[in-house]
């Protein structure tokens, strides 16, 4: 099972490791967000280096079933934001 870590910790190690101070990781962390997701709305990809790729999907119109009772179900087409990872670095 995995852990969660609290955001208040990630904005502790990234202000460790960048050498910024917290209130300015934190803002950034905040920004991060609504910027990944306009862009990518407006038809950007958007590339974090040794993280991943976001980007919209889009998902055509299907027909699915009811599990419950086994009638088919429309469903519309729709877009969301997909993150592919990056490939793990080989650096050692």
């Amino acid at each position: 099972m995995s852990k969660n870590l609290p955001k208040g910790d990630l904005v502790k190690f990234l202000a460790d490791e960048s050498q910024m101070p917290s209130s300015m990781v934190q803002s950034v962390l905040d920004a991060l967000g609504p910027v990944i997701r306009t862009n990518a709305a407006n038809g950007y990809t958007i590339t974090v280096p040794g993280l991943g790729r976001f980007a919209e999907k889009v998902r055509s119109a299907r027909t699915a079933r009811n599990p419950n009772t086994g009638l088919p179900v429309d469903v519309p087409a729709s877009t969301t934001l997909a993150f592919k990872p990056s490939k793990p670095s080989t650096k050692s």
